[in-house]
C-alpha cells in the first residue's frame, strides 16, 4: 500500500510543478513577423479545443478534459497521446498528461470562459485531489500557466521542474509593450502541498504574475546556451480586479535596469538552477539557458518569452483560489516596424510569413514598482494594435509514451 501511495503521489506531483547585434532596429524579420501575427491572433482565446483523456484505473479511471486555445471547440480524438501543436500555434497551457510507471494522470488549470460573445482564458491555482485504490487521499497544489513556448508530453518524472517547460520562441523584434485585458482574484494564502506529506499552510499571500522578456541567446561549442537580457517587463497582480481592465499595458524596458531607482533584487537575471529557463540546443538536448548579463539598450534579441502564472510561490505552492482572467493578449510594435531579411535572426524552426498592418502604441507613463517574492516589473497605460490573421509554424517533436496504464501494487 505504501508503494501505491508513493507512485500515485509521484504522478500528481509531476503535473503541478510548472507553474520564470549592437545596432538600433525597429523592423523585424519575416519569421518574427509571423510569430507576432500568431501571438496576437491566438491571444484572443476565441478558438479552443478539448483533449479527452482517460486516467488509469488505479486512480479512479475518470475521463478528464484538457483545453488548448486553437480549433473550433472540437474534441480531439487522440486519447493520452503526446500533445502536438498545429501550424501557427505557439502558445501552450500547462494542461498536461503525465505517464509515470504506467499511471496516466492529467491536470487542468487553464480554462476557456465566455466573455462578451467570445471567450477569454481563466488561469487558476487549485488543489488537485486524488484517491488511489479508492482509499488513499492525495492533495497537490497546482498553479495555472499560459506560456509562449512548448511543454513536451508526457511528463515522466518530477526532476528539475523548470526544465520541463521550454520558454520562448525565436524573435528579433523590439516591441514597445505587452497589452491585454484582465480580471483578478488574488492574495490567497500560500500553501505547500506535494502529495508526499501533509499540506502546509502559511500566513503569506500569493499573487499571479505576467512576464514579457527579450533575450539574446547563443550556443557554445559544448552545446550550452547562454543569454543576455535585452528587455524586461513584469507585473505582479497585488490587487483584486472585479471588472475587466481593458488594454492594460506593460511597457518593455531595454538594457540594464539594475541601477534604475525602481530596481529590486527579484528583478535580477534568472540564474537560479531550480528557476532558470530551459531550451533545446542544436542537438535537441534540453539545457539550461544561462542568463549571464544585461544587454545594451540597443541590442537586437533572438528570443521572446511571455507567460502568465496564477501563482508566484514556486512549484507545488500557491494561493489556492488565485484566479487570473486574460483576453486579447498582443504585442505592440513601433509604428514604423516592417519586415526585413530572414538572415537577421538566429537559426530556428521553419516558418512561413505574411505581413500584417502596422501597430500603433501610446507612450506609456513612468514605471511603478512594488517588490514581490518572484520577479520583475510593472508599467501601465493604454495602447491599441491592429488585428492580424496570418499563421506561423513551430513544430514540437513527438515524444514516445509507454503503452501500459497499470502498475503492480504491494500491500
Amino acid at each position: 500500500m505504501k508503494k501505491s501511495r508513493f507512485l500515485t503521489a509521484f504522478v500528481v506531483f509531476s503535473l503541478c510543478m510548472f507553474p520564470n547585434f549592437s545596432i538600433a532596429q525597429t523592423s523585424v524579420s519575416n519569421q518574427s513577423q509571423k510569430v507576432l501575427d500568431n501571438l496576437n491572433s491566438y491571444g484572443t482565446f476565441d478558438n479552443w479545443c478539448i483533449r479527452s483523456v482517460k486516467e488509469s484505473k488505479i486512480i479512479g479511471g475518470e475521463t478528464k478534459t484538457l483545453y488548448e486555445f486553437f480549433g473550433n471547440q472540437e474534441v480531439l480524438d487522440n486519447g493520452d497521446q503526446p500533445f502536438e501543436a498545429p501550424d501557427g500555434y505557439i502558445w501552450r497551457t500547462n494542461n498536461v498528461i503525465a505517464k509515470i510507471v504506467g499511471i496516466v494522470k492529467t491536470n487542468t488549470t487553464v480554462f476557456p470562459e465566455e466573455r462578451d460573445g467570445g471567450y477569454c482564458a481563466r488561469i487558476e491555482t487549485h488543489m488537485e485531489k486524488v484517491k488511489a485504490m479508492g482509499i488513499i487521499d492525495i492533495e497537490v497544489c497546482c498553479q495555472g500557466a499560459f506560456i509562449l513556448g512548448a511543454l513536451p508530453e508526457p511528463i515522466k518524472d518530477t526532476k528539475s521542474p523548470m526544465a520541463k517547460v521550454l520558454y520562448g520562441v525565436p524573435f528579433d523584434g523590439r516591441p514597445e509593450a505587452l497589452v491585454f485585458d484582465y480580471k483578478a482574484d488574488v492574495g490567497h494564502e500560500k500553501v505547500y502541498a506535494t502529495g508526499l506529506s501533509k499540506v502546509k499552510y502559511t500566513e503569506e499571500k500569493d499573487y499571479p504574475i505576467a512576464v514579457c522578456i527579450l533575450q539574446k541567446r547563443w550556443e557554445d561549442e559544448k552545446g550550452k546556451i547562454h543569454a543576455s537580457r535585452v528587455a524586461t517587463s513584469m507585473h505582479m497582480f497585488y490587487d483584486n480586479q472585479d471588472v475587466w481592465a481593458n488594454d492594460f499595458t506593460m511597457k518593455l524596458h531595454y538594457g540594464d535596469i539594475s541601477n534604475e531607482p525602481f530596481f529590486e533584487p527579484f528583478m535580477d537575471l534568472n540564474n537560479e538552477k531550480d528557476q532558470a529557463f530551459h531550451a533545446l540546443n542544436s542537438n535537441g538536448k534540453n539545457v539550461m539557458v544561462q542568463e549571464e548579463a544585461w544587454a545594451d539598450a540597443d541590442e537586437i534579441p533572438t528570443h521572446l518569452l511571455v507567460y502568465f502564472l496564477s501563482s508566484s510561490g514556486g512549484a507545488f505552492a500557491g494561493g489556492v483560489g488565485n484566479t487570473l482572467w486574460i483576453d486579447n493578449v498582443h504585442l505592440v510594435m513601433p509604428q514604423n516596424s516592417s519586415a526585413v531579411s530572414k538572415d537577421s535572426v538566429a537559426k530556428a524552426d521553419s516558418i512561413q510569413v505574411s505581413k500584417p498592418d502596422s501597430a500603433v502604441v501610446a507612450e506609456p507613463d513612468s514605471l511603478q514598482v512594488e517588490q514581490a517574492d518572484s520577479t520583475l516589473v510593472e508599467a501601465s497605460d493604454s495602447a491599441s494594435v491592429s488585428d492580424s490573421d496570418s499563421v506561423s509554424v513551430i513544430e514540437l517533436v513527438p515524444i514516445q509514451v509507454e503503452e501500459s496504464d497499470t502498475v503492480s501494487v504491494e500491500d
